[in-house]
């Protein structure tokens, strides 16, 4: 029987059947992701399964490096079989790493290949893949429409002028793309330098001079307004360490105003600053009654030395250990507390914060929506088997599980659809198991069926309005 086959992760016959029969066939709502707007607009048709691969996978990349490759193979100016080949040769060191899962889920649900990959199969699976990848069908596009992708949000910064989603829409492509409003440049005080660069080119974005706080202000509702106008009803927030810090308008204008000069602030005028900064974009999403998401928990660039060489997201951010319960409670109250609060998603990226959070989204909702604040699914470093089941378990003690948006593929990459697939097979398994344990009554079947096929589709659907 082949590695990946129809029951692979289903550890009881409950957990297949719901599978089957109430998950398997639903489209994909992967309501954010990191895939570049151009790539689909020009309907991209990759070069080798090593670009479509490996081009931007950070996962892959420390794999590779704990495995002992040289960076050559990794980012360098290895050629594409080089570089495959020292993956195909790391693979076999990954068992228990969800990599070894993700590549043979993908080998076999976009290359149909069963063959687990490693040394002695590279070179027939490197050139199988390659002459799939010349055919139309397995182009960007062809590739969302052959994982049966109903809508996807890409991350787009408030200066972009999405000239690539109009192209995208005017095109008649079947899959909706739309943009997320992420809007982080506008809160990075830390960095006069960057900052007023980035500030400069948001002022030519909205057509305005940015010369005082109120200007900044008017420059994001602008551009939010206009992101509005193109489809986005979803905004996405990364930060740290979530700021908090009471800040009144006149404090606000007085350090941006010192920001805007050149000036340094000071850790806690950083934090006033951004504070301030990110309530009034809160207060803008809810007026629109978009989504709101909040990433928070990495510690980035943790390796100065490698940042130098290769710069962001190359495989060097890692877990923080930030307290963050405090400042969330008292940052979702500010908004709450005026009735300004969006219907709001928290991903914690650590998850000792699991608990926490499933506990806190309870504190906020309010009979309006139903799971109006929700625990996102496990996000980056816990979108495997145990990560997914660690948030569904705690969203399920604390929470309502049924009332769960699901899965989404935070990537770069056009083959990370089958993490859906990954995540409804735990889903069942979860569920299947409650079944034949008894913890769950049998004649219960259907109400578990429904269960699944809201949290897979339907609850994502109606949350965010597709």
């Amino acid at each position: 029987m082949p590695f990946i086959n129809e029951n692979f992760l289903l550890e009881t016959e409950s957990a297949r059947r719901l599978y089957r029969e109430h998950a398997s066939s639903l489209p994909i709502i992967d309501y954010h992701c990191h895939l570049s707007p151009k790539e689909i607009a020009d309907d991209k048709q990759f070069s080798s399964i090593t670009e479509l691969w490996l081009g931007g996978d950070h996962y892959k990349w420390r794999a590779m490096r704990a495995n002992g490759t040289d960076e050559r193979y990794i980012t360098g100016d290895a050629d594409p079989w080089e570089k495959f080949q020292k993956w195909a040769e790391t693979l076999p060191y990954t068992l228990r790493n969800p990599l070894y899962h993700w590549t043979h889920l993908e080998l076999k649900t976009a290359f149909g290949i069963d063959k687990v990959l490693n040394p002695s199969t590279a070179r027939e699976i490197y050139d199988a893949c390659n002459e799939l990848l010349k055919q139309p069908g397995f182009s960007a596009r062809g590739l969302m429409e052959r994982y049966n992708v109903e809508a996807v949000c890409t991350t787009d910064d408030p200066a972009d002028s999405l000239e690539y989603h109009r192209r995208i829409r005017e095109s008649g492509f079947k899959v909706k793309v739309l943009p997320a409003w992420r809007p982080d440049k506008a809160m990075a005080v830390d960095n006069p330098i960057a900052y007023n660069e980035y500030v400069d080119r948001l002022a030519e974005a909205a057509g305005m001079t940015i010369a005082s706080y109120p200007d900044l202000l008017a420059a994001l509702r602008n551009r939010h307004d206009f992101f509005a106008s193109q489809g986005c009803n979803v905004a996405d927030h990364g930060v740290s360490s979530f700021p908090w810090a009471e800040c009144t308008e006149e404090e606000a204008t007085t350090l941006f105003a010192k920001v805007r000069g050149g000036m340094a602030l000071s850790q806690e005028e950083i934090t006033k600053l951004q504070t301030a900064i990110l309530l009034e974009i809160c207060r803008m999403n809810h007026e629109k009654g978009w989504v709101q998401q909040f990433h928070f928990g990495p510690l980035r660039n943790v390796n100065s030395r490698m940042f130098r060489r290769l710069g962001p997201d190359t495989g060097f951010d890692t877990i923080g250990d930030y307290s963050c319960a405090i400042p969330i409670a008292r940052f979702l109250d500010a908004l709450d507390s005026d009735n300004r609060l969006a219907k709001t998603i928290l991903y914690n990226l650590n998850p000792a914060d699991n608990t926490w959070v499933a506990a806190m989204i309870a504190n906020f909702q309010d009979g309006s929506v139903p799971g109006k604040i929700q625990m996102g699914s496990g996000w980056w470093f816990n979108d495997q088997l145990y990560g997914m089941e660690a948030q569904m378990n705690a969203l399920s003690m604390q929470g309502l599980l049924s009332r769960f948006v699901g899965m989404l593929t935070d990537s770069r990459s056009f083959l990370s659809y089958p993490r859906h697939e990954y995540f409804r097979r735990v889903l069942c398994n979860l569920l299947g198991n409650d079944l034949e344990k008894g913890l769950i009554p049998e004649e219960e079947y259907e109400r578990v069926g429904k269960m699944v096929e809201d949290i897979c589709y339907y609850n994502t659907k109606n949350y965010f309005k597709f």
